[in-house]
């Protein structure tokens, strides 16, 4: 993005005036606009009415008094592209374009999305098939329809490829607090990356959520994120696609290549964006971020005045890795003082409904609670029906908490057993004191782990610099490109520092001369490109004894290729001393991504491998800590952890040798299509790779 396109973007992030592109639903659009509180200049563009809805109307963008900062376009493909050429030339600042028709129909609509990116040139430009941008901080809703939200001071930004998605979230009765929410459709010149760049500049923004369906820039977008660390801002990803059904849905949508969901893990764990599985979660992780009091780690002091809520919240907190300290003896002598003899005196505290509506005792109790060394504090409150008359010792109670948390110095948030039961009215005074009012104790305490998660795992990122985060996007190879056998793909990951075995290179003539001097027993494989799957060949003989052993193997290896793949000459062979039984065979491989990168296998190997499919993906370049923790978190890493009494594997010997894959592919990332480690058998005492390909290709 360049440096006039950033300074347009930021025009239309904080519009002095506006235009609408249209017939009469952009009249309806510019009222509501006005009615949202909109204090700039407004125009409606239209060139055949004098005015549409009692909105007077310009007739041509050339007769606008100025470049508008911000300009909604509501006519067909054809027109949009004029109107967009229009704009650039009375420089304008950004353009949002509604209209569909264009990428996301395939190769006559992606031509002419190029033609609207040359048509705006430096111009920002949002779309198309896009909703538009609704701006709360500046009252400025550039939006087809009406929206259910509303100035605020501060919030998140919310970021989605889908219109209906951010209309309905903006419908939604959570109080989540808004700042910006755009739509960003095909997003042919502002995607994702840079959006999030600039909205990061705006001190009000106090987290990001963004509903992807792919990514287009993955370099920026890790920049981006690598950004937000460094600001302390909360990135919430909800991510479609995930399926094969799901995949094809954000083709035809966006025209989004959404991407091996794997892959996207890797990419948000390394920098440190928290992924969630569905709209409530989304909604309620950004209400624990929109708050900006963020909790230094996971301890919790939780307080409810019901041992059944107290139980939701010990079994949850465990759930979501949020700790309980223990009260100490100072506290449960002050909380005997004031709570009945039957309150158990524990974390989490019932302190029972025996004090409820009274102000003294409800802060003695909140005192000597939030005392307790925890880095945030919790209040499950269930509000009654409001036809009850029962609600004043709720806000009461809300009062004298958010009130503790200042004397105190904590973060906090209230949350509710059931998610309906804390109105809008309490959630509303408690985002206005900085307290994140979360809905469903199930819910609310995912979420608040899922915070603290970010929070005790930021440093640790940020110590490894953007470097290492931001990962590998070489060149795109499209051919098929060349296949190593599997003698030079060893020999290539040996350089690296892969251990193999000390193997032969041989012939069949010479192979009964070259076995004698290497010994018995031991593999014989055949060497050729054009067998990348020698064992459904019949090219591999194992565990040989003697000389007679190995002539009836070639002998009948001989037969076996030639009626599997007929022309395929039998002229080398590898000789390796047969290994000894492992403890566990792995699968370290390399996968390339085009426009996403290379990122790194490790999974259970052997002839099991697509059978048991566990597997861990790290995008490159990596740490040893990385694959130290991807290797402990397969299904399967009890095997290497001395298992019912086994030997434990050498685990830095293992983590050395996935080392070397990694560097191999690093070092030769313009040409890599893939690799594969297929076994790499790993004992006590050492790591051995027993098969290797390498497929090398070309830009």
């Amino acid at each position: 993005m360049s440096q006039t396109i950033r300074d347009n973007l930021k025009r239309m992030l904080a519009p002095q005036h506006v235009a609408f592109v249209g017939g009469r639903s952009m009249a309806r659009a510019l009222k509501r606009c006005a009615e949202g509180g909109y204090q700039g200049q407004m125009w409606l563009v239209n060139p055949q009415h004098d005015s549409l809805e009692g909105v007077p109307c310009v007739r041509s963008i050339a007769d606008l008094p100025c470049g508008p900062d911000a300009v909604f376009i509501a006519t067909n493909r054809d027109l949009t592209l004029t109107c967009v050429a229009e704009l650039a030339a009375i420089d304008a600042g950004g353009a949002i374009c509604y209209a569909s028709g264009f990428a996301e129909t395939g190769a006559e609509g992606q031509a002419l999305q190029q033609q609207l990116l040359e048509a705006a040139g430096t111009m920002a430009l949002l779309g198309p098939n896009c909703y538009g941008l609704l701006d709360y901080l500046h009252s400025s809703a550039l939006w087809p329809v009406a929206h259910g939200g509303k100035a605020v001071e501060k919030g998140v930004a919310v970021l989605t490829q889908s219109g209906n998605f951010a209309y309905n979230l903006s419908m939604s009765d959570r109080s989540l607090p808004v700042a910006y929410m755009a739509s960003v459709g095909n997003q042919a010149q502002l995607g994702v990356a840079e959006l999030m760049d600039v909205l990061l500049d705006e001190p009000r923004v106090t987290a990001i959520g963004l509903h992807l369906e792919g990514l287009k820039n993955v370099p920026g977008f890790a920049r981006a994120a690598h950004k937000a660390l460094e600001k302390g801002i909360p990135i919430i990803a909800l991510k479609t696609g995930v399926s094969q059904i799901g995949a094809e849905l954000a083709l035809s949508h966006t025209s989004s290549l959404s991407g091996s969901d794997a892959l996207y893990d890797a990419l948000f764990d390394r920098l440190g964006v928290i992924r969630v599985s569905g709209p409530v979660s989304f909604v309620e992780t950004l209400k624990a971020a929109a708050c900006g009091n963020l909790p230094a780690g996971n301890s919790l002091i939780a307080l409810a005045c019901s041992g059944g809520d107290a139980g939701l919240i010990a079994d949850y907190s465990e759930r979501n890795e949020l700790s309980l300290p223990k009260l100490d003896q100072g506290q449960v002598g002050e909380l005997a003082q004031v709570l009945p003899s039957y309150a158990n005196l524990v974390n989490p505290l019932d302190f029972t409904t025996a004090i409820w509506g009274d102000g003294q005792a409800l802060n003695r109790m909140l005192d000597s609670a939030l005392r307790t060394e925890a880095d945030a504090a919790m209040l499950v409150l269930d509000y009654p029906a409001e036809f009850t008359g029962e609600r004043k010792e709720c806000d009461l109670l809300l009062e004298l908490y958010c009130a503790a948390l200042k004397r105190h110095g904590k973060s906090g948030f209230v949350t509710s057993a059931f998610p309906e039961l804390l109105p809008a009215h309490a959630r509303e005074r408690l985002h206005a004191q900085g307290v994140a009012a979360l809905q469903g104790v199930e819910d609310g305490l995912a979420a608040w782990g899922r915070i603290a998660g970010y929070q005790r795992n930021r440093q640790a990122l940020l110590d490894l610099g953007e470097s290492a985060l931001v990962p590998l996007c070489p060149q795109a190879l499209t051919a098929e490109g060349e296949l190593l056998n599997e003698w030079d793909s060893k020999q290539a990951l040996k350089a690296f520092g892969l251990p193999i075995p000390n193997g032969v290179l041989s012939t069949p003539d010479k192979a009964l001369q070259d076995a004698e001097s290497l010994g018995y027993p031991l593999v014989v494989k055949a060497v050729s490109a054009q067998l990348p799957h020698k064992t459904e060949a019949g090219a591999v003989a194992l565990n040989l004894k003697d000389g007679a052993a190995l002539s009836a193997a070639l002998e009948k290896m001989s037969a076996s290729i030639a009626a599997y793949a007929p022309g395929v000459p039998f002229d080398q062979l590898l000789l390796e001393p047969m290994a000894r039984a492992p403890l566990a065979e792995l699968i370290v491989g390399i996968k390339r991504e085009n426009d996403f990168g290379l990122a790194l296998v490790i999974g259970a190997g052997g002839i099991l491998v697509e059978l048991l499919k566990d597997s861990r993906s790290l995008l490159l370049p990596t740490t040893d800590g990385a694959i130290r923790n991807a290797v402990l978190s397969l299904r399967s890493a009890p095997l290497l952890q001395g298992f019912r009494g086994r030997e434990a594997a050498d685990l830095e010997a293992l983590v050395a040798a996935i080392r070397a894959v990694a560097d191999y592919a690093c070092e030769n990332a313009a040409q890599l299509l893939e690799l594969d480690v297929n076994p790499l058998l790993v004992g006590a005492d050492g790591t051995t790779a027993v098969d290797a390909l390498i497929r090398l290709g070309h830009a």
